[in-house]
């Protein structure tokens, strides 16, 4: 299994993500829920056309770690 780290933004009106592994492969959505199945459905998509043309798959290089941090000793950050 290969693990792909995807980064969602939060627009005004919807969702935008990318791979940074996987240069052009985007998706938007209104929802999150939206988005992360697009995504999901886009680098799949991506994938496939590289197994077609027997081009080798690109090797995950991003990781992501996220940290709970405090505006004050009640509020979560994170």
């Amino acid at each position: 299994m290969i693990r792909y780290t995807i980064i969602i933004e939060k627009g005004e009106r919807y969702f935008s993500a990318y791979c940074p592994d996987l240069p052009g492969v985007i998706a938007a959505g209104e929802t999150l829920e939206e988005t992360e199945k697009l995504m999901r459905e886009a680098i799949e998509f991506h994938l496939e056309g590289l197994k077609e043309e027997n081009l080798p798959l690109p090797e995950p290089t991003m990781s992501l770690k996220m940290y709970e941090l405090y505006r004050s000793s009640e509020e979560k950050v994170i």
